[in-house]
């Protein structure tokens, strides 16, 4: 029997007991409820890697100047718009050889250990050290104006390497020399600083002494193998020759205002074919927008890397070719532009006076 003293005391502990138990239940729930309900900063992290694995790319350039480093902008900002956004979730490794292909090597084989998910090489002598380091890494070459003559790819443009494509900018020379008779008609011979070492200048040369003497010209050409070298051998050319023409080679363009600078002393007019060889001194230039080159290139890096096989990303060839004028550096190379050609280019001087 219970006495009313005992029977509070166990209605008491009995009460208690359900309290205890209500508590010990919510917090199970609430434990449960953690396990399987993510906040939503978890959820968030979870759509964006939903939305694009998170992927690595090594970037090899030959060396850094504004033509180059306006196509690797480019890549960048393609992929980007595409969603693989550096520092979210694409990891991109960048080295340049700064001239030098010994370097440019090294780089290769260290970016092949590190086994990105595709390398993109800048420039002809950058791809053909990537290629020979690898036969199984994704590889895209990019500002490359002669892929035949690098042995990237052969004369039905068929990959040499089944994990290789890219972009080249195989210029016609006609347009070329065109461009070089129209600014400097009177033109008899044709100064061309090169490097040796770069096979797509070494290819240039060859189509010039096969070309320039059907148009009633010939080739003075002068191999240039530093880049300290460039100002003594376009000094050379003075008395000698009636123009300069140069063509996407690396060595000249990372010592381009050393050229423009002899130039501009010899009163000889230099001929170029990108934007960025007229902004920094050349008188007129027929050629490709590296910055679109670029993003051209990152629509073929974005294909690898959303899964896409290689081989079936074939090798493109950009030739969409803008005219870059200077009158400026025009005037101070000893010529002028005809209103004729002045009718169809870009002025790059009334672009850098609205800029300032």
């Amino acid at each position: 029997m219970i006495t009313p003293y005992s029977y509070s005391s166990f209605l008491s502990k009995f009460k208690l007991g359900l309290s205890l138990t209500a508590i010990s239940s919510a917090l199970l729930l609430s434990g449960c409820a953690d396990k399987t309900q993510p906040t939503q900063s978890e959820e968030a992290n979870s759509n964006t890697q939903n939305a694009q694995p998170a992927k690595t790319v090594a970037i090899t350039q030959i060396v850094e100047h504004p033509s180059l480093d306006d196509i690797r902008r480019g890549i960048v900002d393609e992929l980007a718009d595409n969603g693989f956004k550096e520092g979210q979730n694409l990891t991109v490794h960048f080295q340049t050889a700064q001239g030098n292909v010994a370097t440019a090597g090294q780089i290769a084989k260290q970016f092949v250990g590190d086994k990105p998910d595709a390398i993109v090489a800048i420039s002809t002598p950058s791809a053909q050290t990537v290629v020979a380091a690898t036969t199984t890494i994704p590889v895209i070459y990019t500002a490359v104006s002669d892929p035949v003559a690098a042995k990237l790819v052969d004369t039905q443009d068929v990959p040499t390497q089944a994990n290789l494509t890219g972009l080249s900018s195989e210029l016609p020379l006609e347009p070329q020399l065109d461009l070089i008779q129209q600014i400097v008609p009177t033109a008899k011979t044709v100064g061309y600083v090169y490097s040796p070492g770069e096979a797509n200048s070494v290819a240039l040369l060859e189509r010039l002494k096969e070309e320039l003497p059907k148009r009633g010209m010939q080739l003075l050409d002068v191999p240039a193998n530093r880049s300290t070298d460039i100002a003594m051998a376009t000094r050379s050319l003075e008395g000698r020759a009636d123009v300069i023409y140069t063509s996407m080679d690396n060595n000249v363009a990372s010592a381009f205002e050393a050229m423009t600078g002899a130039a501009n002393e010899l009163h000889i007019p230099i001929i170029a074919s990108d934007e960025f060889s007229v902004k920094r001194g050349a008188t007129a230039a027929l050629g490709v927008n590296d910055y679109d080159f670029g993003r051209t290139t990152g629509k073929m890096v974005y294909r690898v890397l959303n899964g896409e096989a290689i081989t079936e990303v074939k090798p493109t060839v950009m030739n969409k070719l803008t005219l870059f004028v200077s009158p400026e550096h025009a005037t101070a190379q000893g010529t002028t532009i005809p209103e004729a050609v002045m009718a169809n280019a870009i002025n790059v001087d009334a672009a850098n006076n609205q800029s300032k």
